[in-house]
């Protein structure tokens, strides 16, 4: 059995340190260890998104990121999105455009979406449409969550 390791990392704001083994992912971590059940295990191979999180600013699948490499990297996720008064804007559009079913690929797409619209704060339906393109959600379609990532672009252009 391979030494366990220590890694110091930031998630959601707060300097984390877990104890892990160098096989273990970061998806495995955030769920069983730390008690953040928000990022969903949909494939464990990186094809559905369930699991994407913000590492260092840009959206990662969680379940194919080894914990160790989170060393010294700052985390976020969907438990991190919403300030403590509320909901963030997407979080919000996500409601009001009923962009949500059985909620499994719900945290990843708002995550994927917070990075596009860090990186572009005024995407165009294409845009939205590529950058979520690694995010699969089997309940509502796709339409209603562009349609709510289009609100929360508009949202936070108006603040």
């Amino acid at each position: 059995m391979a030494k366990k390791r220590i890694v110091t990392t930031t998630i959601n704001g707060k300097e984390t340190q877990f104890l892990c083994q160098p096989r273990q992912t970061l998806l495995e971590i955030l769920r069983d260890d730390l008690a953040l059940t928000g990022s969903k295990e949909g494939c464990s191979n990186g094809n559905c998104g369930a699991c994407t999180v913000l590492c260092n600013g840009k959206a990662v699948n969680s379940c194919l990121i080894l914990a160790v490499e989170a060393e010294g990297a700052e985390i976020e996720t969907i438990e991190g999105v919403a300030p403590v008064d509320g909901l963030d804007s997407l979080q919000d559009a996500f409601l009001q455009q009923a962009a949500l079913q059985c909620g499994i690929c719900t945290p990843g797409f708002i995550m994927s979406a917070k990075a596009l619209l860090q990186e572009q704060p005024d995407p165009s339906e294409e845009d939205i449409r590529f950058n979520l393109a690694g995010n699969l959600c089997r309940c509502t379609g796709y339409d209603k969550i562009v349609r709510a990532v289009q609100d929360a672009a508009a949202a936070r252009q108006q603040v």
